[in-house]
């Protein structure tokens, strides 16, 4: 059995991340203070546990299912923030807007829900099993391993109309991007902290193919002078081999697609970014000076993706009596 004073320098250091990041995560929204570490510990001990290895199995299946889950996380947490809203079906939700149509991992945080509504019902929020579960996809992937907060309660409203405002498109501009992070509390770093997610997952060609194109001969024609040529003509043969640009794939990084590493950043500085986005942060002096620190630095990277990560899951959390614990992810009560 632990002795006390071995009880309270584990409880110690536990508790130390929240204590390090609080006063971040304060700017960005007061609820922080009700969420907690091990929120579940009492009430659904196995919550965690449960979600974590739920995401193993379906990568195990269907690995393309990690960077989903990552991806989800952000058209959450940016549209009305982490409340699950982006889960919920039906007519005029988020997830019938075009820019959530490609989403995916809907069915993990679904299946993850379902178990633990067995063990735990009505307790464990679907804010927090999306916030968890992408949590764990960065790390099934071989990123970091990091600790977030719950307490999150779902969103009852989830509305089409949000979501084009909020979310990044990927010919904005660095301006356009900074305005949008800023809304959220995040700042120029997280911006490109975050943008390192693209070091995993991949993307439909008509959301890049604007950047090169055949000219009437069927020669290659670079548009975006700010791609390398040959990796935009590799793009172009990719995004030719099939007649619907909206369901070819290609890895959003072309070295180590299936690792959560700093790659995405080297990729940046050897003008290889896929999206117009990318390619913008080595445009701007105030992210191109971040990017070669982080394309220089992976350690650095992987310690900022912590401190960005658990900044971006706590955006506009509802705790304590607001919102609900849904039944079903993908309605509200």
């Amino acid at each position: 059995m632990a002795s006390p004073s071995s009880s309270c320098k584990q409880e110690h250091a536990f508790l130390s991340p929240l204590l390090l990041f609080l006063p971040l995560l304060l700017l960005i929204s007061s609820s922080v203070a009700d969420l907690s570490f091990n929120f579940y510990g009492s009430s659904c001990p196995g919550a965690e546990f449960i979600v974590r290895n739920t995401v193993r199995s379906a990568s195990s299946s269907d690995p393309s299912v990690l960077g989903k889950l990552l991806r989800l996380i952000f058209h959450d947490c940016f549209v009305q923030g982490c409340d699950a809203s982006v889960l919920v079906r039906g007519n005029g939700t988020e997830r019938t807007d075009p820019g959530n149509a490609s989403l995916g991992g809907f069915d993990v945080i679904e299946s993850a829900k379902n178990l633990v509504e067995i063990f735990c019902p009505g307790i464990v929020s679907c804010a927090d099993i999306l916030a968890l579960a992408a949590r764990d996809a960065v790390e099934a992937l071989g990123g970091p391993v990091v600790a977030i907060p719950t307490g999150r309660r779902d969103g009852t409203v989830s509305a089409a109309e949000n979501v084009r405002p909020n979310i990044i498109d990927t010919d904005f501009t660095v301006d356009k991007m900074i305005n949008i992070f800023s809304s959220k509390g995040l700042s120029v770093q997280d911006l490109v902290v975050l943008s390192g997610a693209h070091t995993v997952g991949a993307a439909h060609c008509n959301t890049f193919n604007s950047r090169f194109k055949r000219d009437p001969r069927g020669n290659f024609e670079l548009i975006d002078a700010s791609l390398d040529n040959s990796y935009a003509q590799t793009l172009l043969n990719k995004c030719s081999s099939s007649m619907d640009p909206t369901t070819t794939v290609v890895n959003n990084d072309p070295e180590t697609s299936s690792m959560f590493d700093n790659q995405y950043y080297k990729n940046l500085l050897a003008h290889k970014g896929l999206f117009q986005t990318d390619s913008a942060l080595m445009e701007d002096d105030r992210t191109r000076k971040i990017v070669e620190i982080l394309a220089n630095d992976g350690e650095s990277f992987l310690e900022r993706w912590t401190e960005s990560f658990m900044k971006m899951s706590v955006i506009g959390v509802r705790v304590g009596e607001e919102g609900e614990i849904r039944r079903s992810c993908s309605s509200v009560n």
